[in-house]
Formats: structure tokens, sequence, C-alpha cells
């Protein structure tokens, strides 16, 4: 099948080719990002691939569908950039990589926690200039305190294992409870209040829908521990970026730990150290000594790159094929915090 790749880096395509290695498919890969004003590109492609920042909203649908287009390919778990009752409208089959490497996203939010308690960032940076003192890089050991988990789904779990080895105190949050979750040492459900004022470290591990979005807001973060940590590896939108600048300043946020943003599709993936950001808020962001942001880049494993293009060009041939695709996304479809983030 001919496919368009769009959003696509050297390693994307380093990755698909090696799948597409028996040439089962004409890859043909696009840098731009994929919306209403770049849907033409696809033009006589029966199948377009794209990634998380592509944007698929009807008037984008429409310009595929009528080129010719009936099946998206997504190179990721989430899908809240993809209009699904509009694909279903215009008969365009949406298929998606669920499950690529629960275990990057789940270390690599522990990572974050740990450079964020005992200040790596700053250290790093002290001792490339000389500066060997220890003031104001006091941390505190996760042993004993509480962790709490939103979504206990393959990535929640594995970070909450991880957590437990380390002798921590976790507790999660999911509306479809995980069996496999109560199944842990001490972990236990509670009810999102209790998690917020309890937890002295929240790790947001649930995708984006429309009763997710802004999950931590002004109201939310008032009801957590004064000094909380806060790390967020799964959809950018999941935080109002303006009440946790907010929050940071009145020192109520301890620390801020965040691989995506809610406005990143015009920042990440891209270099833009030539020019000047004209994002006002994540720009403020950057300016606290006690946040860590990173470009989206918790997933970005071998391991995962290489499941990535597996499945997706594993989808693309069941659908060729007319076979039954079991990462086609119906509508409606259940969603729930289970789902990989």
């Amino acid at each position: 099948m001919k496919v368009a790749v769009f959003s696509t880096k050297i390693y994307d395509r380093q990755f698909l080719n090696a799948a597409n290695a028996q040439g089962q498919h004409e890859l043909v890969f696009f840098d731009t990002q994929l919306n209403q004003h770049t849907a033409l590109m696809a033009d006589g492609f029966p199948c377009v691939c794209v990634f998380v920042n592509d944007q698929l909203d009807a008037k984008t649908l429409d310009i595929l569908s009528t080129q010719g287009t009936y099946l998206l390919a997504l190179r990721c778990a989430g899908f809240n950039n993809v209009d699904l009752e509009a694909a279903a409208e215009r008969k365009i089959t949406v298929v998606r990589v669920p499950d690529y490497s629960a275990n990057s996203v789940a270390e690599y939010a522990v990572g974050l926690i740990l450079a964020l308690n005992r200040k790596i960032h700053r250290s790093y940076n002290r001792v490339r200039e000389g500066n060997f003192s220890l003031d104001g890089l006091l941390g505190f050991d996760l042993h004993g305190r509480t962790v709490g988990v939103i979504g206990t789904g393959k990535i929640g779990l594995i970070f909450a294992k991880i957590m437990e080895s380390f002798g921590c105190q976790v507790v999660g949050y999911d509306l479809y409870p995980n069996p496999k979750f109560e199944a842990l040492g001490k972990a236990r459900y509670v009810k999102l209040p209790e998690l917020l004022a309890s937890a002295d470290v929240i790790s947001l591990h649930c995708p984006l829908t429309p009763d997710t979005y802004h999950l931590i807001n002004a109201d939310t973060l008032n009801q957590m521990k004064p000094g909380v940590m806060l790390v967020n590896t799964s959809r950018g939108a999941l935080m109002d970026t303006v009440a946790l600048i907010a929050a940071l300043k009145s020192h109520h946020v301890g620390s801020l730990g965040l691989d995506v943003y809610e406005q990143e599709a015009d920042l990440f993936f891209e270099d833009l150290s030539n020019k000047i950001i004209q994002d006002d808020v994540f720009e403020r962001l950057l300016t606290f000594p006690n946040v860590i942001v990173t470009g989206h880049q918790a997933f970005f494993t071998e391991e995962a790159l290489l499941q990535i293009a597996k499945t997706t060009l594993a989808n693309i041939i069941s659908v060729e094929q007319h076979q039954p695709c079991p990462h086609e996304i119906r509508v409606p479809e259940k969603m729930d915090t289970r789902a990989s983030a």
C-alpha cells in the first residue's frame, strides 16, 4: 500500500524502513505535520500515517477522503487529535498502537521524580561551573512517602510497581479499577480527593478525554498537600498550565516534571534554538528552578520505536487484506484511564 507518513524524523524513517524491509508498502515520508493546510500533500495516498501532534479534524478528513484516503494509521496510543465521528462518516478506518513500551514511559516518570527530588539538573549545571555547594539541593527519602497514581493501566501499573520497590505507600485513582493494581503489595485505590490530599508525589498516567481535560486545575491543586511534586508524562492538556504556574509561584506546588505540554504542537519535536519562542506561558514555566520540562521523549527508546513501527505496518496490512484489525478504533469507543497514554 502507498502510505503518506507525516511528522517524521530520522529515527521514524529508520525504524519504519527496517520494519518494511520486505517492501510490503511504499512509504513516502513528510517532515511536516498533517492538518487542513498540508492535507493536499497526501493526494492519491490510500493510507495516511500520523503522530500525536497531527490534527485530524473534520476539515482535514474531508480533504483526505476526497483525495482517496480510507485508512488513518496512528503511530501512537492516544487519539484525542482525531475526530472519530467525522472519520466514521467518511468511511475512514482509524487504527492505532495501543501498547508499545509501557516500561519506557513508567521508567521515565520515575527518572523525573528522582531528578526533581535530588535536584540533579541543578547540581549538574553547578558542577560544570565549578560550584560544588550543596545549598539548595536538599531532597527527601522516597521511602515511606505516599505516591499517588492517576490512571492504573499498563503504564500506571508498572510505575506503581517501581515506586513500591522504593518503599513508597502507593495510592491509585481510576474510574475503571485494574485488578492487577489491587494485587500489588500495599497499593490501594482511593477516591480522587483522598489521593490529592494524601500524596507527596502525584504522577499522571491517564488519557486525555473530555472528562480528564484540565484534571489538574486550580481547584484540584488547592486540595493537594503544600509542597507536592507533580509529574505528567501522559497528555499536556490534563493540566491547566496557568493554574500550575500560580501554584508554583505561591510555593504550593513544590516541584513539577513535565514531558508533555498542552500547547506542545507548536514546539515539541522541532529545533527552535535559533528562534524566539512566542509562547509566554511555556517560557514562564522554564524560569522556575524546581521545574523540569522535556520534549515528549518518555516513549523514546529502541524497544518502543521498534514496536511502534511493527504494529503500525501490521495494522495497515490487516486493513489492506480486509482482515479484522484488533487495533481499530471504532465509534463510539469506551474511553477509560486504563488506556496507554
